[in-house]
């Protein structure tokens, strides 16, 4: 079982990501989903969180080379990235949604320097929307973004259109067709399970009118 796999596995094993292609999930921007992910229950399980870590870092180390900053996004990419930092022995900031309406107004916490080269950590890429936002900040304030890493990614269509776009490359410890190939391989879901399961990966608004 390679890192990706065991990632998946550990996922699946704690229940941060559940499978229900026959009783759909609603997201909160109304798309029917056959899959519900929650990898802020890994920051609970030492074990888990320790091969996401290992598997950020090696990413890391393999695509961007010297990286000066590691970036959290908040709030649930802060603590992935509070480890990968110390690993790395990195400094670590953390950005937020929208600057402060209060204080000093910063977006980033911590000390961060222009020109400084930074990788920008997040637990989930549905659409890559949110993480592209922390990505503008971070070049706003001067520093140049080698790209991202995440815990898991759906691998939709709009987060490689997104992350292409803005010519961004992104990385993520595990995805969605690992996970729902380790899933049929414990027993997890049926053949017919599985086919609807990538059908939905192909095109979300298309499985949503089949159901």
């Amino acid at each position: 079982m390679n890192a990706a796999q065991s990632v998946a596995q550990d996922l699946l094993s704690i229940n941060a990501v559940t499978l229900r292609p026959n009783d759909p999930f609603t997201w909160a921007s109304g798309l029917k989903s056959p899959i519900y992910c929650d990898n802020r229950l890994t920051i609970s399980y030492p074990s888990v969180r320790k091969g996401i870590y290992d598997g950020m870092t090696d990413l890391i180390k393999h695509y961007y080379g010297e990286v000066n900053v590691i970036a959290g996004t908040a709030t649930a990419g802060i603590p992935h990235a509070a480890w990968v930092a110390q690993q790395m022995n990195l400094p670590m900031v953390y950005v937020r949604s929208k600057p402060k309406d209060h204080g000093q107004g910063k977006q980033i916490e911590g000390v961060l320097q222009p020109r400084q080269k930074v990788v920008v950590i997040d637990d989930l890429l549905s659409t890559g929307g949110s993480v592209l936002k922390a990505v503008h900040a971070v070049q706003a304030a001067g520093a140049e973004v080698m790209g991202v890493v995440a815990v898991f990614s759906y691998e939709l269509a709009a987060v490689t259109k997104n992350f292409t776009d803005e010519q961004i490359s992104f990385h993520t410890v595990t995805n969605y067709s690992t996970l729902i190939d380790v899933a049929k391989q414990n027993g997890d879901i049926t053949d017919a399970d599985l086919a609807s399961l990538k059908q939905w990966r192909a095109d979300p608004a298309k499985w949503l009118a089949k159901g």
